[in-house]
């Protein structure tokens, strides 16, 4: 989970990831890196890939891994951040050429005046977002005048606004404890906090502390959050065959999961931090698009489904809190040409 930002999460007042328990979760303490296994990495003229802590993203690890990025003729640096915000301002900044991100944040980046394309859809999260709660709390109202633990800025600090709103609270009801998600998971099983807003693998160790639970998540939003591959404009101008590389590489990765389920499992598990076992239970909270699904998704509409619909509602919200001063022009957000041609290419086959 992005898995992730703020700004997804806006759009649901419209519309009506592990750390030390006495263990540490590697994806709290791996700096943002390259990936070691890779002949691709040290290639020049690689594809900038970056990813983080989320389940609809470790895919890409078995991407690596399987050498599905070679059998598609495209060299990737593929590269792990271990703050997910951190990769969002590295792709602004132009140091990578495509990133894994959610719809709101990229919206966001484009309020801010950054280029960014977005060419595939990973996944809509249908529960690993979630805000967990002690012992006691058993309402959202029960929230008033509690610390509650969230990363400025994410999508599960502004789901747990959403929260908020619907009880009929504030965000000033609350005192927030500004942390970064793996620090606001750990705050929160040290018991420094009341409750902490997370996504998985996360969301795993804040439920280990004894008598914790979980409050409300992206479920009871259904379709609200997705997470998508996000080029920069010029890479994709310059370099439209290794976007299609990239993205025929991740409908291969999702049939080689789909045919090698344990081998999958356990790769993603391990660039998780957690348990095989722990990893399962994120399944039904991250549904992975298919190349149906992403067509479709692709497609106009007037609900939560058509990401151009989307997109709209959460920069209209963008404008109305003052976040942006004006609405951006969205017109060229979206780049259906690489899910088609797949689609295109995998009917002929």
């Amino acid at each position: 989970m992005k898995h992730r930002s703020f700004l997804t999460y806006c759009i649901l007042f419209l519309i009506t990831l592990s750390l030390a328990v006495g263990c540490v979760n590697p994806a709290t303490y791996i700096k943002t890196t390259t990936e070691t296994d890779t002949t691709s990495s040290s290639t020049a003229g690689a594809v900038r890939l970056g990813f983080s802590a989320w389940p609809g993203w470790f895919p890409w690890q078995v991407t690596q891994e399987q050498k599905i990025f070679e059998a598609n003729k495209v060299a990737v640096d593929l590269k792990w951040f271990d703050g997910y915000l951190e990769s969002i301002s590295t792709l602004t900044a132009g140091q990578i050429d495509a990133n894994s991100q959610t719809l709101g944040d990229t919206v966001n980046s484009i309020s801010g005046g950054a280029d960014k394309v977005i060419v595939l859809v990973n996944d809509y999260s249908t529960g690993n977002d979630k805000i967990i709660v002690r012992e006691g709390i058993n309402s959202i109202a029960d929230l008033k005048g509690k610390k509650v633990a969230a990363e400025e800025g994410t999508v599960d600090h502004f789901l747990l606004l959403l929260g908020l709103k619907q009880a009929g609270l504030s965000p000033k009801d609350i005192q927030l404890v500004p942390l970064e998600t793996g620090k606001a998971a750990a705050a929160f099983v040290a018991g420094k906090v009341d409750a902490t807003a997370v996504f998985a693998p996360f969301t795993t160790q804040a439920l280990k502390l004894s008598g914790s639970k979980e409050l409300f998540s992206s479920r009871d939003f259904p379709g609200a959050i997705s997470d998508h591959l996000v080029c920069t404009r010029k890479f994709v101008e310059q370099n439209p065959d290794k976007v299609q590389a990239v993205v025929n590489s991740w409908f291969a990765t999702l049939d080689f999961i789909q045919a090698n389920q344990e081998q999958a499992y356990s790769i993603m598990a391990q660039r998780a931090g957690v348990s095989v076992e722990e990893y399962k239970q994120y399944a039904n909270g991250t549904k992975i698009l298919t190349i149906e699904e992403n067509l479709k998704a692709f497609q106009p509409g007037n609900d939560m489904n058509s990401l151009q619909f989307a997109a709209q509602e959460m920069s209209k919200f963008l404008k109305e809190v003052g976040l942006a001063k004006t609405q951006p022009d969205l017109s060229k957000l979206f780049d259906a040409r690489f899910v088609k041609a797949y689609a295109e290419k995998a009917k002929k086959s």
